[in-house]
């Protein structure tokens, strides 16, 4: 069973960016997440093994229908978001995560080659809305039996 699990969430007011300051004006934010468990990897099989979960942005406050979240996701375990590792041990199993469903855009900071994920803000007193993580360990690798798991810090900035 290969599950990435232990999702830590970072939370930034107000020092987006990509997001003008006056997006969330005297409001709180919080988010939840729902780990990706990727069921039994088979190393004979020809195809990835593919996973889904999901980030939860819930506000509330005088928010502004302009503006925007930004939702960063740590490299994790490998330190390198473009080559996520997930442990047992000292045994390691490579995957990835990937902001859209064709799992072509590598989910990370921003930096070396990987992007992040922008909500828009949709409400005027609260806002909520679940953006999907979409997951990937590749095919053709060799890991010893067991249970694999990864921790990653997921940071929003508003």
């Amino acid at each position: 069973m290969m599950k990435l699990i232990g999702w830590t969430l970072a939370i930034s007011a107000g020092l987006g960016l990509a997001s003008p300051a006056w997006a969330c004006t005297l409001c709180s934010c919080s988010a939840s997440t729902t780990g990706i468990s990727f069921g039994g990897y088979d190393p004979t099989a020809s195809a990835p093994r593919d996973g889904a979960g999901s980030v939860t942005l819930s506000c509330t406050g005088v928010i502004s229908l302009a503006g925007t979240i930004d939702i960063a996701i740590s490299p994790g375990l490998s330190g390198d978001a473009l080559v996520r590792q997930m442990a047992q041990g000292s045994a390691r199993l490579n995957y990835n995560l990937y902001t859209t469903a064709s799992r072509t855009t590598i989910w990370g900071n921003g930096s070396s080659g990987t992007s992040t994920v922008t909500a828009s803000l949709n409400g005027l007193l609260s806002f909520s809305q679940t953006v999907p993580v979409y997951g990937r360990i590749a095919a053709g690798q060799w890991p010893q039996a067991g249970a694999y798991a990864d921790s990653l810090i997921v940071t929003i900035t508003y």
